[in-house]
């Protein structure tokens, strides 16, 4: 007999065998398990360009004063006798404006209002050329009134060349005269105010180009009058506020450049013969 077993069939078993991986299969794995490439310079510029910018730090605002809001709300008043607002309307703006602090919170109550000129907010104010004349004003602001009060009865008092008004200057005239002249004088502050009396007489003030003025006063049987060339206000201009009582008598502002500067013009024409 035969030592040789019959051998089982065998049987097919499924190849649990990865399958195997031709060489573009290899480099696309390898690709993908690859670290990230760095993009190009183009790429990288308009993804910087497209990404959002970082907020900046915040813009301190600039700080209103009272003589600001003042301003407001007397623009506000003109509006309502102008019909431009209501009485609520105008009841929420002037509580508003005296709640303010920054010329960003007092500038959008007059912003859908007609500009008047002079009533800008330092913030808004627009560029202007020099008035003729006019030195550089941030110089001439500041320092100690050189005297607040002047009194002629019967006489006269002058105050001209070079002096500092002070913030209150008090001009009195009865049966007598006075002239102030700031064209060459210093400003104690950005906004002065000047209260006259004359009473059966005259007071004459000059201002140089550049400077806003504002006549606020009261004339029985006188006359509180502006006059001379108005010039479009300086930004850092002062702001002279002339207020006060004429019985009888009368207050002149001036408008007058300083002596030797020439007119917008230039010289004079010559008359022909």
């Amino acid at each position: 007999m035969s030592d040789e077993r019959p051998q089982k069939p065998s049987l097919d078993k499924p190849s649990l065998d990865k399958p195997s991986l031709d060489g573009t299969s290899l480099e696309k794995a390898a690709a993908e398990g690859a670290a990230p490439t760095e993009p190009s310079p183009e790429k990288a510029a308009l993804e910087k360009a497209a990404a959002p910018a970082r907020p900046e730090a915040a813009v301190p605002a600039m700080r209103a004063s009272d003589a600001d809001r003042e301003r407001v709300v007397e623009r506000l008043r003109d509006a309502v006798a102008e019909g431009r607002l209501d009485m609520e309307e105008f009841g929420e703006r002037l509580e508003a404006a005296y709640a303010s602090r920054t010329y960003a919170e007092l500038e959008p109550l007059t912003r859908d209002l007609p500009p008047v000129p002079g009533s800008a907010l330092p913030g808004a104010a627009p560029a202007t050329a020099p008035a003729p004349g006019a030195a550089a004003w941030p110089g001439r602001i500041g320092g100690t009134g050189t005297s607040s009060t002047a009194v002629a009865v019967m006489s006269g008092f002058q105050r001209k060349g070079r002096w500092v008004v002070p913030a209150r200057f008090n001009a009195v005239a009865v049966w007598g005269g006075g002239e102030l002249d700031l064209r060459e004088a210093d400003f104690a502050e950005r906004e002065v105010v000047i209260t006259c009396v004359a009473i059966m007489g005259g007071i004459q003030i000059t201002v140089p180009p550049g400077v806003q003025v504002d006549v606020r006063g009261i004339g029985i049987m006188g006359a509180f009058d502006h006059s001379g060339t108005q010039t479009v206000p300086q930004p850092d201009a002062p702001r002279v506020i002339v207020n006060g009582l004429a019985f009888w008598g009368g207050v002149e502002v001036r408008t007058k450049a300083p002596k030797g500067s020439k007119p917008l013009g230039g010289d004079k024409p010559r008359k022909e013969l």
